[in-house]
């Protein structure tokens, strides 16, 4: 269940965009399981999930071969594995971040929607600075980087229509009906 402010949020970027709010409410609910941000060191931060797979592509030479030798870094899907909590996974970002700032965000997942850092350019974010500072900045900015993911995809239909399994597919790929994302943000 998402607070009310987080709601009253998400209706405003909704509304801004077009969109029923309902069905944005929804899409946050199912995405986030209701957690817009973690607590680290007193500080409200995006939840992320940072994929040591695209960082093992992003960086090349002997950054690659420092960040696989650290544990960040790996040919294979879930070769690094995300710690449970999100101090420890923000830690993994730190750590990654040291070895290639760029790379590391790209690598990452973001805010309420998990949209990928690699995005930032067809987003229309200047940076992938700017795509990580907008999932800073709070609900609004975490949700319209979602929104912008969408756009770009073209799901903005889907999500209006309230046709979950098309909008669940182009979101999440073909492997949505496994985790019923469809039916949960039906529900």
């Amino acid at each position: 269940m998402l607070k009310a402010d987080v709601a009253r949020s998400i209706e405003r970027v909704a509304s801004v965009h077009g969109i029923d709010p309902a069905a944005l409410k929804a899409v946050v609910e199912v995405e986030s399981n209701g957690v817009v941000f973690a607590d680290i060191d007193g500080k409200e931060m995006p939840v992320i999930r940072f994929e040591g797979h695209y960082f093992d592509r992003l960086v090349t030479g002997s950054r690659r071969d420092e960040a696989r030798r650290l544990g960040l870094a790996s040919p294979t899907v879930g070769g690094v594995k995300n710690p449970s909590s999100q101090k420890a996974r923000w830690q993994l970002l730190g750590r990654a971040m040291t070895i290639d700032k760029q790379a590391a965000l790209e690598s990452t997942s973001f805010g309420v929607g998990q949209v990928m850092g690699s995005h930032w350019k067809a987003l229309g974010y200047p940076t992938v600075i700017d795509l990580f500072e907008a999932a800073r900045s709070g609900v609004e900015g975490q949700v319209d980087l979602m929104v912008r993911f969408i756009k770009v995809n073209n799901l903005l239909g889907a999500l209006n229509r309230k046709d979950w399994a098309g909008f669940a597919r182009g979101y999440n790929g073909p492997a949505y009906k496994k985790n019923a994302y469809d039916t949960k943000m039906a529900a």
